[in-house]
């Protein structure tokens, strides 16, 4: 209830402050697992991402995040789980796939942590991970302008136009047999290529 309730608040502010405009909703799975990746460049991004994809999402999220009074309870209880950045953190590649596997929706920012103007960056190698693990559809997520809605550094919501692009998903079955850190590096180029083709072809 929780998680609706938040999806419903998210999706007022991004109509009312962004104008907001969803592109390729048909291209989520209604059923089975799913993985949902975007680019990185607001707060705004998680709820965003995920506030009309009309299935819950599990996000993956830092676990600094976790450690903030109140706030790390609400997003606990959304479905959040935490990652410590930076490092192989197995927990969090496990519950992710965990999730997958029983046909939930997880989401993940391949990059990091927020771009902050210096334009995509390479996937870190969990992505990857997950993907030849869990073996669920991948769907790139392009977040455009919301880095102007919500500003880094900014307390304030700015007017814009928002838009949340999701694509189709990003062709890796070849990938699915070979494993290595080869695949895995595949796995992350493939998916931030198809996220800038998405940012270029929707971008204002």
């Amino acid at each position: 209830m929780l998680f609706w309730i938040g999806a419903n608040i998210a999706a007022m502010i991004c109509r009312i402050f962004g104008r907001w405009q969803v592109i390729g909703k048909e291209n989520i799975p209604k059923t089975g697992g799913a993985l949902l990746c975007g680019n990185h460049v607001s707060y705004m991004d998680p709820p965003a991402l995920g506030a009309r994809v009309g299935r819950r999402v599990h996000f993956m999220a830092k676990i600094e995040l976790f450690q903030i009074p109140v706030f790390g309870f609400i997003i606990r209880k959304v479905g959040a789980f935490p990652v410590k950045r930076g490092t192989a953190d197995r927990g969090a590649l496990k519950q992710a796939i965990e999730y997958l596997q029983n046909g939930e929706v997880v989401a993940m920012f391949p990059e990091g942590q927020r771009s902050l103007g210096r334009g995509l960056q390479p996937a870190e190698a969990g992505v990857g991970m997950i993907v030849l693990r869990a073996k669920a559809p991948v769907i790139p997520v392009a977040l455009i302008n919301s880095d102007k809605l919500f500003p880094p550094h900014s307390a304030f919501l700015h007017f814009t136009k928002l838009k949340v692009v999701y694509g189709k998903p990003v062709k890796l079955d070849d990938l699915y047999a070979q494993g290595g850190r080869e695949a895995i590096e595949e796995v992350g180029k493939r998916i931030m290529a198809a996220i800038g083709e998405l940012m270029e072809k929707h971008k204002d």
